[in-house]
């Protein structure tokens, strides 16, 4: 790539997680430049603690489009992209994977649909796959099907990393932990209308996929978190106080029935039913217990950063007669 000098603004920041990709650097510049050749835009790598020479390539491009950040270690995709967002400085975001498998040619159709449609995510959906059936495709349909079930955001590819984000909406996301499958639901969390489109994907040429089968167990474990967050984060008691209050109840109806048992003149000691009865009513105490210590941590999370637990999406008044 040439060099450029850029003050202005640019309108799209790419941000894209790197780790030991040094063979995909140069073609990767390469076809961004050639997809957005009419556009005005920025270019974040983020190297994700690479061994190989992923930075020295990168160091390489003398080009102030280009931007790379280098974290001090491996702290997975989704903090790379994090950290990406926070220093993307463009109208719209768009992240992107950088093993080659997307094609920077898409990002103008998805922008133009983002805009004419007025949305503010559209993610890509792998029309053509190029990855293993066994390992990859099965686990992640199965995958992509719970997500929908779950919590009701209905698209067909979670998965594909290339999306398009007005740059409010990217950086309201709140990314932790390895949550970047679970971008649109973060999004769908923040009041963002999201739209989604057949794109192109390629097989990997160079380096080596850093997912296997052992993701999706990370996966499901995080869609449960992702759960938690869409329908309980402001209001935890309502979910360990109902099932508290649930356990407790028939903890007690079960000890009540023992208890009439014994005044019958039977023998209940040592029955499983009796313990069973105890445990409930103790487990029910301890649920109502930890939500209401859950919905103190809330309130004081809320209140002591003066955080709202809204967002307001315009603020507009009418003209004056």
């Amino acid at each position: 790539m040439s060099e450029v000098s850029t003050t202005e603004q640019p309108r799209l920041s790419l941000v894209i997680p790197v780790m030991n990709e040094e063979d995909n650097i140069a073609p990767m510049l390469e076809q961004i430049e050639q997809a957005l050749a009419e556009e005005t835009y920025e270019v974040i790598f983020v190297d994700d603690g690479s061994s190989d020479a992923t930075v020295r390539r990168l160091r390489e491009h003398d080009d102030e489009r280009v931007r790379t950040l280098v974290l001090n270690r491996n702290y997975g995709q989704t903090t790379a992209m994090a950290a990406g967002i926070d220093a993307a400085e463009g109208q719209y975001v768009v992240t992107l994977d950088g093993d080659l498998q997307n094609d920077p040619a898409d990002i103008p159709l998805m922008l133009q649909k983002l805009e004419a449609e007025g949305l503010d995510v559209v993610a890509g959906r792998r029309a053509n796959r190029q990855d293993g059936m066994l390992l990859r495709k099965i686990p992640s349909r199965i995958a992509n099907a719970m997500i929908r079930r779950l919590t009701g955001v209905y698209l067909y590819d979670y998965g594909c990393t290339l999306k398009v984000f007005k740059a409010e909406e990217a950086q309201e996301l709140g990314l932790y932990g390895q949550l970047h499958r679970f971008i649109p639901v973060l999004a769908h969390m923040q009041g963002a209308v999201i739209g989604e489109m057949d794109v192109r994907h390629h097989a990997r040429i160079h380096g080596k996929s850093k997912y296997g089968l052992s993701r999706t167990f990370k996966v499901m474990s995080d869609l449960v978190l992702m759960v938690f967050f869409q329908k309980y984060l402001p209001r935890p008691m309502h979910l360990f106080g109902t099932l508290g209050l649930i356990t407790f109840i028939t903890g007690m109806l079960i000890n009540l029935y023992l208890l009439g048992e014994k005044l019958l003149g039977y023998d209940i000691w040592g029955r499983p039913l009796l313990l069973l009865g105890v445990s409930l009513v103790l487990g029910g105490i301890q649920l109502v217990t930890f939500g209401l210590m859950a919905e103190m941590l809330m309130r004081t999370y809320y209140e002591s950063q003066s955080k709202k637990t809204y967002r307001v999406k315009s603020d507009f008044r009418g003209h004056a007669g």
